[in-house]
């Protein structure tokens, strides 16, 4: 009987980044993070993943934590574990390009913070607002991964993934991701998309999605089959639903088989036994929705995340026009093809659910058009993998002519000028990259961090928490 030949998949843990942010808003303090740290520790994960994407807004803004403290309190926990971030390429943690000097050193001071692998993503696929990040994390010495926002399309073609993984390659990453946020990944497609990217470079192949749809733990079997190396999940309390599949159970779905992870059960069940009531908190506050934990088929139908979702139903109910939710529905694809089929990733989803909002509510297309649309037509967020319809680009930028360049060519330094706006209240480096991300929400945590430190009455210092689609 021929040997078989041992292929262990390994696992990246997102407890404490993408879970809680699918789950409970991003609401998770380090507080309650860090007793879990040892365990974690111990696990043999290729990484966790605890920073980045909406973390560090929501930090500032409703926990009052600066996120920069966070990351080293993991650092100094973390001893065997490489710790993983998301950045949003060009826009980096926020919502639209930023200047190369923003992003170079928000780069080195992540990397110096304790980040060991930088996950790299761009909502339009576009390479050029990946290089920047990319040859940063490089300089720096960690791990620069390109992550590919998954999504359906004409343009969507095995040739268009096997190409651009040859592209990733050939710019220098070390790893590619497939992001599939929305969870429109099916098991088939999963294995024809990693046999692609096999096929069209040699670099290790991370698997990400969510369980929305009520596919993903089949789709990550499928996904190994064909040769993935990495898959993304959480610890059970913070799984499934909006979330990753379990942990415990895709190490037990592994284990015996060539691909067994060889991680401890026990020791894992340890992790959610202390979850658990953190989890139960959260339910019974309400910050975890009992409905987010389910099975949502809409994402496959309409191709929608499930974020999204709810920011359409919250949106729909400021107008005063719940009843429009399914014209809505029905008008984001129409949208999305006008604007070349992006991934629905942020901040394009937010930018096509938004139009097609206002193209419902006020009764006619591309009657209102807010700022960020306008840019995306302009190029100003990238190239879009299809052209952009032309009549409808005509209509809403007129005679502007749109650029065709690297959006951030337009842009010029901004450190200098961050450093002075801030010089009166920075304590230390990491504050002007604070402030370069989100100005008003970094103001009001600096006021509110210098009352803390004086004894002032804080409240005065208060962010107003704005709502920002995090």
């Amino acid at each position: 009987m021929a040997e078989v030949v041992k292929k262990p998949v390994q696992i990246t843990e997102t407890i404490l980044r993408d879970a809680h942010q699918s789950l409970i808003a991003t609401r998770m303090t380090t507080d309650e993070m860090l007793p879990a740290v040892p365990m974690l520790d111990e696990i043999g994960y290729r990484a966790v993943e605890c920073w980045g994407g909406a973390t560090f807004d929501a930090a500032l803004r409703f926990l009052k934590e600066d996120p920069w403290i966070r990351l080293r309190k993991f650092r100094d926990g973390f001893k065997k574990t490489k710790l993983q971030m998301l950045f949003r390429g060009q826009n980096i943690l926020g919502y639209k390009p930023y200047p190369d000097d923003v992003v170079e050193y928000f780069v080195q001071k992540s990397v110096a913070n304790g980040i060991d692998i930088i996950r790299i993503f761009d909502c339009l696929n576009d390479l050029r607002n990946l290089k920047t990040a990319v040859d940063a994390a490089k300089k720096e010495g960690a791990e620069a991964q390109i992550a590919l926002s998954y999504t359906l399309g004409d343009a969507y073609t095995l040739d268009y993934w096997k190409n651009i993984a040859r592209e990733i390659e050939e710019m220098g990453a070390d790893s590619i991701c497939i992001k599939d946020m929305a969870g429109l990944l099916v098991p088939k497609a999963a294995s024809e998309l990693v046999t692609a990217l096999k096929e069209g470079s040699s670099l290790p192949i991370e698997m990400h999605t969510h369980y929305t749809s009520g596919v993903a733990s089949m789709t990550y079997m499928k996904a190994v089959e064909a040769g993935a190396d990495i898959i993304d999940c959480a610890i059970s309390p913070f799984a499934l639903g909006t979330s990753q599949p379990a942990t415990e159970v895709m190490v037990e779905a592994f284990k015996g088989t060539e691909y067994d992870t060889g991680l401890d059960l026990k020791k894992l069940a340890e992790i959610a036994d202390y979850f658990r009531p953190i989890r139960e908190k959260y339910l019974a506050n309400g910050l975890m929705n009992p409905k987010n934990m389910g099975v949502n088929i809409k994402t496959l139908q309409y191709q929608v995340p499930g974020g999204m979702l709810s920011n359409l139903t919250s949106q729909l109910a400021n107008f005063k026009a719940e009843d429009k939710f399914y014209d809505v529905l029905e008008e984001v694809p129409r949208v999305r093809k006008d604007m070349g089929e992006p991934p629905l990733v942020t901040p394009s989803s937010q930018i096509v659910g938004t139009q097609a909002v206002m193209n419902v509510v006020t009764g006619e297309r591309y009657k209102v058009v807010p700022k960020e649309t306008k840019d995306m037509f302009l190029g100003r967020y990238g190239k879009s993998t299809k052209p952009f319809d032309p009549e409808i680009q005509k209509k809403v930028i007129g005679d502007e002519k749109p650029i065709t360049c690297r959006p951030a060519d337009m842009l010029e330094p901004k450190l200098d000028e961050y450093e002075k706006a801030i010089a009166s209240y920075k304590q230390m480096d990491e504050d002007v990259l604070t402030y370069a991300l989100f100005p008003e929400v970094a103001m009001d945590f600096f006021k509110y961090r210098d009352a803390q430190q004086t004894g002032v009455d804080a409240k005065s210092a208060d962010a107003d928490n704005k709502a920002y689609p995090v």
